[in-house]
């Protein structure tokens, strides 16, 4: 059975307060919207610069605080070094800059011979005003970033969405299924078949050398409908350079249990055997009929009828005349006019729940389908104006 989808949000949800990504993303872009305002009714560009500054005064009273207080020496180079460094900020400023006396003042508070904390809390003080224009471009910078994690919240909800959109189509396309129909005429057949392949492979492991079964499994690298999975470099150079190769593979997994001096008798090199095969073996266990199988439901009657043909050549190799009867009886399924009608019924009996019949039954499932369709409109339309700032 297939996982199924979630179901649209309703009003519930939204009136319980989750916040939808499309009033996350609009919440944040009008956020962003009224901090660029403030910052443009505040000078726009003067603002950032005003906030460089305080951010570099601040920094340099923060950094000589512990320097640059009391009486020796090195406190007084501190000290030198600060009033240099602040004055040379405070000279450099604009004169229009957004409360340039903020800075001036705070330079007052230092230009002293000597610097007790006192002098640095009143530094700091004189900078207040200068904090709302600082404060102002951080919540720039977070609006920005919180409209940048919405967007991607509602790029993922889109490919959510599209992935709810495929599965409401899907049921719907099982809403038509003939939920009656004689899907035995399919099942009874295929089941068969499998049946029988799966006997045929477990003696064809039993009897064929492992060097031929990988040959099998490495032709299949040709035909994509029959997935074997191709053995590890190292064990296939081993099971095809060496006499070994000519065992079974029950046979070698066998030997892998005994004794060195055991395999000395049996085996061409019993390193090798223990190195490759003991260390493979729950590759070499999984070696068996399922690439070949049907499976329940079928897919549809070109998908089975390829499936069919790439299976032959296989088939024909690992079983009998009896298998490869059945296959073909598999394969004359897909020209019954019928096929589509029991395939899609198949389908329809196996993945739907009760609770998907039951939405199907009474237009849920249709209505889902055109709220998805709803959220993902106003999604893009929502990211097209993003894209259009």
């Amino acid at each position: 059975m297939s996982e199924r989808a979630h179901s649209p949000r309703t009003d519930a949800d939204e009136d319980a307060g989750e916040e939808t990504p499309l009033e996350r993303l609009e919440a944040a872009r009008e956020r962003l919207e009224r901090i660029d305002a403030d910052v443009e009714d505040h000078g726009g560009a003067a603002v950032e610069d005003a906030a460089s500054a305080y951010r570099t005064a601040t920094k340099l009273l923060e950094d000589y605080v512990d320097r640059a207080t009391g009486t020796g020496r090195e406190n007084f180079k501190a000290y030198v070094q600060l009033e240099g460094q602040f004055a040379a900020l405070v000279e450099n400023l604009p004169e229009t800059l957004q409360d340039r006396a903020a800075f001036e003042n705070a330079l007052d508070a230092i230009d002293k011979r000597r610097l007790s904390e006192s002098d640095f809390e009143a530094a700091h003080s004189a900078l207040e005003p200068a904090t709302r224009y600082a404060e102002l471009i951080d919540d720039r910078d977070a609006a920005r970033d919180d409209l940048s994690e919405a967007r991607k919240a509602a790029s993922v909800r889109i490919r959510t969405i599209d992935d709810e959109i495929d599965e409401r189509k899907r049921l719907l396309e099982l809403a038509n299924a003939d939920l009656e129909a004689p899907v035995e005429r399919l099942r009874e057949p295929i089941e068969a078949y499998d049946a029988a392949i799966r006997e045929a492979f477990a003696d064809y492991r039993l009897e064929a050398s492992a060097r031929e079964v990988f040959a099998l499994l490495e032709r299949g690298r040709w035909y994509p409908f029959v997935a074997f999975e191709r053995p590890p470099d190292d064990l296939r150079e081993y099971v095809e350079g060496s006499p070994d190769g000519e065992h079974s593979i029950p046979e070698l997994l066998e030997y892998a249990e005994y004794s060195r001096s055991k395999l000395a008798h049996l085996v061409a090199d019993a390193d090798a055997l223990k190195r490759q095969v003991a260390t493979q073996r729950t590759y070499l266990n999984g070696i068996d009929a399922e690439p070949l199988t049907i499976g329940w439901p079928p897919k549809s009657a070109g998908v089975l009828r390829r499936k069919t043909r790439e299976y032959r050549p296989f088939v024909e190799r690992v079983g009998d005349e009896e298998t490869v009867a059945a296959l073909r009886k598999v394969r004359r399924l897909t020209f019954d006019p019928d096929y589509d009608r029991l395939q899609t019924a198949a389908q329809a009996v196996d993945q739907l729940t009760a609770d998907e019949r039951e939405r199907l039954a009474d237009g849920r499932i249709a209505d889902e389908l055109e709220e998805l369709r709803d959220e993902r409109d106003r999604l893009e339309a929502a990211l097209e104006v993003e894209d259009s700032v």
